[in-house]
């Protein structure tokens, strides 16, 4: 055993230190794109972490609300209820994207796009009144980004458009996809390589993905931000492309609907692998790692920068990561962990486990053999494998020791963090908690399932699958 943890140590020590840096650059960025209070893209940032440092504090009132004509529209309406081929009930909706007006903002107005009035609208924050509507030809299913000043925006009209924030004016528009072709989907015309991506922009590149009928090639783009002109041009004819695209320094993540996320070199688009998993449209970037899901029975699932087996898997719908912690948010309740010792014993418990597999393969091979030849290599194998064993069990022990706190929540759809306090989504309602204690704070009505919320400059806004934006203040104010 010993050989095999000296073995490691090294190793280890580099990853802890990477972790460290990796932490302090992810929150150094996250300060950066948030101290103004802005919420420039879905989840806040290109890492989507549903982080903003401005806190706002409970209780809240609320300032107004804006109810659409018509309410959502999405893509796909819901999961099978089960799935008789592996006997799994209950099934998670692994393509939600769309079934709620996710917002952003800035400054002093919000922008959301309308999957059911095929545009673009810009609100003004203070009183809700609508200031601008941009019509595309086709559902835009997922929210825009904000861009020195301009909004960056896909449609299932399989456009790319780069609007003016200042009254909602057409700068450049761009198809991806091979021909303008429209079909009926999900009884709308659509273009045959719709975006369903969103858009993520970054150094002064726009990151999109068009196309869902893998036959047809779907595909993933980089766009000089300032003209539209294309950079590079990835096609994937296994997987569709549908779900918020990830972004880190050096790779892009493309989220596959019911299939697993595709990683892509964010250089030149070169793909790199598709992870392992049981898919789902919700991911966000921590560190190192990517969590997506919620697979097929509500699981999250980790996997380490250069990797494509998991790391850990989580019971819950969505997580927040910030300063050392894990928030971890399911049907029933919110918890806390910490974050770095679990990782680390997670990463113990990996190598463990390919270790033990190693000497049972070992055992294998000796009692393929003349088994009296090797009878003392067997006992000594055999008894690495008990202390492995016990080793695993204290593991485990440790690692259910680094749950900081765990309350009970009704709000399981949506969640973010502002300041230090979490809000949560849930059925005709949404709660705040407490970050520090977990402890319930305030609860508001909204009208409809709250699939969507954000910090944006002092207000909290929810989106919900009724077409509802409910905007809500600090009572103090």
């Amino acid at each position: 055993m010993e050989p095999f943890y000296m073995k490691k140590r090294t190793e280890r020590c580099f990853q802890i230190g990477l972790s460290v840096i990796s932490l302090f650059l992810i929150e150094t960025l996250c300060l950066h794109a948030a101290a103004t209070g802005d919420w420039p893209t879905y989840q806040g940032d290109n890492a989507r972490s549903g982080i903003q440092i401005e806190s706002v504090h409970p209780p809240l009132k609320e300032s107004w609300v804006f109810k659409a004509k018509q309410p959502p529209r999405p893509a796909w309406q819901g999961e099978a209820k089960w799935d008789g081929w592996n006997k799994v009930y209950d099934l998670k909706n692994r393509q939600d994207f769309d079934h709620a007006f996710h917002v952003v903002g800035a400054d002093d107005a919000i922008y959301f796009g309308s999957s059911s009035e095929d545009k673009v609208i810009c609100l003004d924050a203070e009183s809700g009144a609508m200031r601008w509507v941009f019509y595309t030809e086709g559902p835009v299913r997922l929210a825009p980004t904000l861009h020195k000043g301009d909004l960056y925006v896909g449609s299932d009209d399989g456009f790319i458009y780069r609007l003016k924030t200042s009254d909602g004016s057409l700068i450049w528009k761009v198809r991806p996809g091979p021909r303008d072709y429209r079909i009926p989907g999900n009884g709308r015309i659509i273009s045959a390589w719709p975006a369903r991506t969103g858009t993520v922009v970054q150094d002064g590149v726009v990151y999109a993905g068009v196309g869902m009928f893998p036959s047809e090639t779907v595909y993933v783009c980089a766009l000089n931000a300032e003209d539209g002109a294309t950079l590079w041009k990835t096609e994937q004819t296994d997987l569709p492309a549908q779900g918020y695209l990830v972004s880190s320094n050096s790779r892009l993540y493309v989220p596959a609907g019911r299939n697993n996320p595709v990683v892509l070199s964010i250089k030149d688009g070169k793909r790199e692998r598709v992870l392992d998993g049981e898919g789902g449209s919700y991911a966000l970037l921590s560190d190192d790692a990517l969590v997506f899901g919620p697979e097929k029975t509500g699981q999250l699932r980790l996997v380490e920068e250069g990797t494509k087996d998991q790391l850990a898997t989580f019971q819950g719908n969505h997580m927040i990561v910030f300063r050392g912690k894990s928030y971890l948010h399911s049907d029933s309740d919110i918890q806390a962990i910490d974050r770095q010792q679990y990782l680390e014993l997670a990463r113990k418990r990996r190598d463990l486990y390919q270790y033990r597999t190693q000497l049972n393969n070992r055992v294998k091979k000796l009692r393929e053999q003349k088994e009296s030849d090797h009878a003392a290599d067997i006992k000594s194998i055999q008894k690495d494998l008990v202390e492995i064993a016990t080793e695993l069990d204290a593991i485990t022990d440790q690692m259910k020791a680094c749950l900081l706190w765990k309350k009970p929540c009704a709000f399981p759809l949506s969640l973010i963090l502002s300041g230090d306090v979490l809000y949560a989504g849930g059925r005709d309602g949404m709660g705040a908690f407490d970050a520090t204690t977990g402890d319930l704070l305030w609860e508001g009505a909204v009208n409809g399932k709250v699939l969507g919320l954000a910090s944006i400059n002092g207000r909290i806004y929810a989106s919900s699958d009724s077409g509802y934006i409910h905007c809500f203040l600090p009572e103090s104010l």
